[in-house]
């Protein structure tokens, strides 16, 4: 009778205990996520900060819109080599070139070119 007791309790308790640990591993989760948007309001806040500075603002001024200040002459260099090889009419740099055809291919096409000869 004792066995059955205790096998009922066990049973009786096994689904809370579940909730239970369910329920500490979603806390766990969302404490994660809490720290992880911790840590991105701080960056956030970081980048803020550097905009308040007006020597980063020129900065990236000059950087990301290409403006300069008066009497500065702006001088920009592009470098397109797949452009550059294109139009002097190579292939660009890094570029495999293309496989041959295969030799059967080559003696197959002549075979059909000597056969239209022929049948002109």
């Amino acid at each position: 009778m004792l066995v059955a007791v205790l096998i009922a309790l066990a049973l009786a308790y096994t689904y809370p205990i579940r909730v239970y640990l369910n329920q500490q591993s979603d806390i766990a989760e969302m404490q994660s996520a809490q720290a992880a948007q911790r840590e991105k309001i701080k960056e956030l806040q970081d980048q803020a900060a550097l905009w308040k500075d007006p020597n980063y603002i020129k900065t990236q001024a000059r950087s990301r819109f290409f403006m300069v200040l008066p009497g500065e002459e702006l001088l920009i260099l592009l470098s397109d080599p797949d452009g550059a090889a294109r139009d002097a009419g190579l292939p660009p740099p890094g570029a495999t070139p293309p496989e041959p055809d295969p030799w059967y291919d080559t003696l197959w096409s002549s075979v059909e070119a000597a056969n239209a000869e022929s049948a002109r």
